[in-house]
């Protein structure tokens, strides 16, 4: 059997690189003992926040000259799939306060230390909310919105919402081509927005993924960026040629992959001590069970292989200069897409083979399915992703917005 992480060597990654990914192998045991605590109080504990700060995760997408270490993306991967075969909670929450650090590439530098300068910066934002609104007025916006899906929140300083660009009238403020304009991610201190625990859920119950909500709030015109947009964009690393979702649905993956890997390691322990009530064998001497484990470890190599050659690809790409396109965009959400599916085919498998013992909450199996089936209903797990890449490739304007 494969070992669960490979090897970071640092001709393949570089001597920060692997520092950073033994860094975080090494919080993985650590991880795993607090699962219970994480999810009963649904957030990360301070003692384990101040590990992670410690050995520099949430800075992993921060520009260098914010003090982070935009690191390429296949550091980005194995470091989040190294903490979520701890927990996924707090490897979803570490993906997400990361995606929001890229929002330093596109801020004024000055706003940007102020933001991500500190060593224990984070930052959330919950979910495009189409009622939020920025009014335009001078130097900046009033904001009012209402957002859901904060993950990371409880223990950020600041955070963001995305909110519709609208003229002092309330209308939508509309662009060149007549439509209105791309949301605008507004950030303010989180003790500006009235916070509201509506966390209560299957899974990922330790990311606090709670409600926020801001009214007739002033957000100077510095404190707001545009994802995506060239003309905010002023770092010119091959890390910032990424959009900000491509780093998310990297994130999604590796939790999802890090998760299907536990849960395979973990039913092989279990099918080489545990007999079957029918037949008195091994459950490891089961011929379809063996098939079925050397498909599911195939299954998660196939789709490790798929993400990180893929992005390693775009990476080289970037590096050029070259901007990742739309089409690629949509090949990368492929690429995301299928390893979160191929995650939950080899949970779904271990989680039944394990038989009755695996319903039980003494038993990971049981967290571990749920947090994995919660991470599919993330639409970067949705099927119609593949619709949109099949859509691309035959030549058709694909129907899903990025």
């Amino acid at each position: 059997m494969l070992n669960r992480l490979a090897t970071a060597t640092s001709a393949d990654h570089g001597r920060r690189g692997t520092e950073l990914i033994e860094r975080a192998r090494a919080l993985t045991p650590q991880i795993a003992a607090a699962a219970d605590r994480i999810e009963r109080d649904r957030k990360i504990p301070s003692d384990l926040l101040d590990a992670m700060h410690d050995a520099r995760l949430f800075r992993m997408l921060i520009p260098k000259s914010i003090g982070g270490e935009e690191v390429e993306p296949a550091i980005f991967f194995h470091v989040m799939e190294a903490i979520a075969m701890g927990d996924a909670s707090v490897a979803w929450c570490l993906g997400q306060n990361s995606g929001v650090s890229m929002a330093a590439a596109y801020l004024d530098p000055k706003v940007a230390h102020e933001l991500f300068g500190d060593a224990r910066a984070a930052v959330a934002t919950g979910a495009p909310s189409p009622h939020a609104k920025a009014i335009v007025t001078d130097g900046g916006y009033r904001v009012t919105g209402h957002w859901h899906f904060a993950s990371g929140s409880r223990h950020s300083q600041w955070i963001g919402g995305h909110a519709t660009i609208c003229e002092p009238d309330g209308t939508p403020r509309l662009g060149p081509d007549g439509r209105p304009l791309e949301q605008r991610t507004m950030l303010f201190p989180k003790s500006k927005a009235t916070i509201t625990d509506t966390w209560q859920v299957m899974g990922l119950r330790g990311t606090g993924s709670d409600d926020y909500a801001v009214n007739d709030l002033f957000v100077p015109e510095a404190y707001s960026f545009t994802r995506e947009s060239d003309a905010d964009r002023r770092e010119a690393g091959p890390l910032y040629k990424f959009s900000i979702f491509n780093m998310f649905g990297m994130a999604f993956c590796a939790v999802a992959l890090g998760i299907a890997r536990t849960v395979l390691d973990d039913f092989i322990a279990v099918a080489k001590s545990k007999k079957a009530h029918s037949s008195g064998k091994l459950l490891a001497e089961n011929n379809l069970i063996q098939t079925q484990v050397g498909l599911s470890q195939a299954r998660l190599g196939a789709a490790r292989a798929y993400v990180l050659e893929g992005y390693a690809e775009l990476y080289e790409q970037a590096a050029t200069g070259e901007k990742v396109s739309f089409a690629q965009r949509l090949a990368s959400r492929g690429m995301t897409c299928f390893a979160i599916q191929q995650a939950r085919e080899v949970a779904d498998f271990a989680y039944h083979a394990a038989g009755a013992g695996a319903i039980f909450d003494k038993n990971p199996f049981e967290r571990r399915f749920r947090d994995l089936h919660t991470v599919t209903q993330q639409s970067q797990a949705h099927l119609e992703n593949f619709e949109a890449l099949g859509q691309s490739l035959m030549g058709i304007e694909p129907t899903r917005k990025l």
